[in-house]
């Protein structure tokens, strides 16, 4: 470009060229400069002006004590344990309404909620923050557990028939609330490291086990099925509270300021900023107001954006003009639906696990399973079953958590070969009088191994999910994944409804109630 030369900063002035414009050149390297001084080119002639900056790297914070890892993990908890708590209860609900089919009913109310809210919350992605979804999905789920706490078990204000219909809004209402908040951590932990989207999962088995421990020690404790039941929502209640506590504590942590801000900013991890060799130049013509790249490529002019961002981590700023005032507006139709579609694209093996995974066991729990019975154990089995399954999804997710890179077709059919398990535990109810596999070990070793696998692959696809697209898409990834796991929840729900009247034909008792929910008023 000319001679060069080196001066001090104050004496480093813009020419004008031949053609009477302004050029003003800035490079950008990505190796540390000395603090005091940097190298200035000043060509008087072509009137050149170059800078030189470093690009200065903020410090990875580090999550001391795992205490972030273990505030997420109460998170999965928190927006889990008010639909198991409405679940687990299940010795409560056979008693209240009996003859009916009520851990159906809910169970298909939460899932068809459920969908229509995560669709709803992959619309409202980019145009509501994650705090404020997350905040509504709480008051949401901590609402209903309250006024059916106090109003239906405690001061029973209710009839039966009320109280069913109360039942089925307060899971409608805690769907909404807890799935907008499961969706937007999904996307929430996609910005951070992969363990922590493991550990959200983990908290999810983790409410499961709470609530039944929970539920197991205040029946044997409190023989009064009323008081127990009380205690039982105010234990679920007090940990909602406590989770809803943390997250408010811990969004404001410099260590997850520092991740979801690098996301946010479409950069990888720090320790990816460091490539050799990485430099950027950056033209600026200040009378055509154009901006021209080191590759040749021509961007918006600088008193329109204010700043440009680069990958790698190497920033230009503006500093000779006042950054403009620039006003949000919400992307449209047309760019939110090809969005989705690029990053379906690439993580679809994974949607379709997921999915898969969550349609076989919904399939199975908690509706049929509820429905096994035993002579010996008569309303026990119900509750052990639901246990040993929440404990061995626990495990599962725990065994997520070791590092493995699984191809997605494999994944996928992994996921698959769960099918067996609806064959086998039909068999545990069927034929009604004298079921194939009668004895009650049976069903508690095929919840055991259901268990497992549901723990493990529905965890291991919506891990690596996030980590296939870009950093800024990452949170849109998560709550794409979301929609699949949800979809095949719904599925799941509505072939457990077939499978129900298929199993209860033959039985007295369901012959004169049928399946029909609208029978419980």
């Amino acid at each position: 470009m000319g001679s060069k030369g080196v001066e001090r900063r104050k004496q480093a002035t813009p020419g004008q060229t031949p053609e009477g414009n302004v050029v003003m050149s800035f490079s950008f390297e990505s190796y540390q400069l000395e603090e005091e001084d940097c190298q200035v080119k000043d060509i008087s002639d072509k009137g050149v002006l170059a800078l030189s900056e470093p690009a200065f790297e903020e410090p990875i914070p580090d999550d001391r004590y795992h205490g972030i890892y273990f505030a997420m993990l109460l998170a999965g908890v928190g927006f889990l344990l008010p639909y198991n708590s409405f679940i687990t209860d299940v010795d409560y609900l056979h008693h209240k309404f009996e003859g009916t089919s009520i851990v159906f009913d809910m169970g298909l109310t939460y899932i068809l909620v459920a969908l229509v809210a995560v669709i709803l919350n992959n619309v409202l992605v980019e145009m509501l923050s994650l705090h404020t979804r997350i905040t509504v999905g709480y008051l949401f789920a901590l609402g209903p557990l309250l006024f059916v706490t106090i109003f239906d078990v405690w001061l029973e204000r209710f009839t039966t028939n009320q109280s069913y219909v109360i039942i089925l809004m307060s899971m409608g209402t805690v769907a909404f609330g807890c799935t907008v908040q499961q969706s937007s951590f999904y996307g929430y932990m996609g910005m951070l490291p992969k363990r922590y989207t493991q550990g959200v999962m983990t908290g999810e088995s983790t409410a499961g086990v709470i609530i039944s421990l929970s539920r197991i020690f205040t029946k044997l404790l409190i023989k009064n099925e009323r008081k127990n039941t009380i205690i039982f929502f105010i234990i679920s209640i007090c940990m909602v509270l406590l989770c809803f506590i943390l997250h408010i504590l811990v969004r404001r942590t410099r260590f997850v300021q520092y991740y979801t801000s690098l996301a946010r900013r479409g950069l990888s991890h720090a320790k990816d900023h460091s490539q050799n060799g990485t430099q950027y130049q950056v033209h600026h013509d200040v009378i055509t107001e154009e901006v021209r790249f080191g590759n040749g490529a021509v961007g918006s002019s600088p008193a329109e954006d204010g700043c440009t961002d680069f990958a790698g981590g190497n920033t230009y700023v503006r500093f000779d003009v006042p950054k403009p005032k620039i006003k949000q507006s919400w992307p449209g139709i047309k760019d939110m639906i090809l969005h989705r579609y690029v990053v379906a694209r690439v993580i679809w093996t994974y949607m379709l696990s997921i999915a898969v995974t969550y349609f076989i066991t919904l399939c199975l729990f908690p509706g049929l399973e509820s429905e096994i019975r035993n002579a010996t154990l008569g309303e026990w089995l119900p509750i052990l079953i639901m246990a040993i399954f929440n404990i061995s999804d626990f495990v599962g997710k725990i065994l997520a958590a070791v590092p493995y890179e699984w191809n997605g077709i494999r994944l996928l059919f992994c996921s698959c070969v769960r099918v067996v398990f609806i064959p086998l535990f039909i068999m545990c109810v069927y034929p009604a009088q004298k079921p194939t596999f009668s004895h009650p070990a049976w069903p508690c070793i095929f919840s055991l191994l259901m268990g497992i696998t549901n723990g493990y692959f529905g965890s291991v696809p919506m891990i690596h999910a996030a980590g296939k697209v870009a950093p800024e898409q990452r949170e849109l990834a998560g709550n794409i994944m979301t929609v699949s796991y949800m979809s095949g929840l719904m599925l799941g729900s509505v072939v457990a409804y077939a499978a129900y009247s298929f199993t209860a034909s033959g039985s007295s008792l369901h012959s004169e109630t049928g399946y029909n929910f609208t029978q419980g008023y």
